[in-house]
């Protein structure tokens, strides 16, 4: 054990940390202006919208990954980290939205309304007045969609294949691990992904938990 941590290939895992760190900044980008969206809209539209964002969650993952895999081999992002990027935006886009929209539904309307009634733009509430009040919802679209993306296999395997220092992440390393019978290798990944896991989910709980009281106070 002690010399295969020695010799351990920790690439996969700094690719999974760049991975989900691209993924989880770009789509926060995308996902507050949709999410604010969603939020406020009373548009018939908006179940339609919410479907679409939420199909990743019901989809199978290797369907996804089969129809990205056909859109990207007419650009030639297939089995490129680039494509891993964009692939997982696509998959992990309901782990952004839905809490960011939740946190908005859960605002006070009449904060929202002496915002407009004060001057303010829509932009300007939207990121002044509403973002600031929805820290709980932030904090878990952030890190639920950063561990989310750490841990995909289906879609990442499809996608960027296995291709070392590229797309060889660390879901992919485990699975690599146990086809050839390394379980020692395996074990010690695994052990890594169940310790990030566990992490970040505490760390969301935790912070939820100490603003709630904090609420309670006021």
């Amino acid at each position: 054990m002690l010399e295969t941590l020695k010799t351990l290939d920790l690439t996969p895992f700094i690719l999974s940390f760049k991975l989900a760190g691209l993924t989880t900044l770009i789509l926060f980008v995308i996902s507050l202006p949709l999410a604010w969206y969603l939020s406020q809209s009373k548009s018939k539209a908006k179940p339609f919208l919410e479907a679409i964002t939420a199909l990743p969650i019901v989809l199978p993952p290797s369907v996804l990954g089969f129809y990205i895999l056909i859109l990207f081999a007419k650009v030639d992002l297939a089995f490129s980290f680039t494509g891993l990027v964009i692939a997982s935006c696509f998959y992990s886009l309901p782990f952004m939205v839905q809490p960011l929209q939740g946190g908005f539904e859960g605002l006070n309307k009449n904060m929202l309304e002496a915002s407009y009634l004060s001057g303010k733009s829509k932009l300007t509430t939207l990121l002044k007045v509403a973002l600031p009040n929805i820290k709980p919802a932030l904090l878990t679209a952030l890190i639920i969609t950063f561990a989310h993306t750490v841990g995909e296999f289906g879609v990442v395997l499809m996608i960027g294949g296995s291709i070392p220092d590229e797309t060889k992440v660390a879901s992919i390393a485990i699975y690599e691990m146990v086809e050839i019978m390394d379980y020692g290798t395996a074990h010690i990944y695994s052990a890594i992904m169940v310790l990030i896991s566990f992490v970040v989910l505490l760390s969301v709980y935790v912070f939820n938990h100490t603003q709630k009281k904090i609420g309670g106070f006021h």
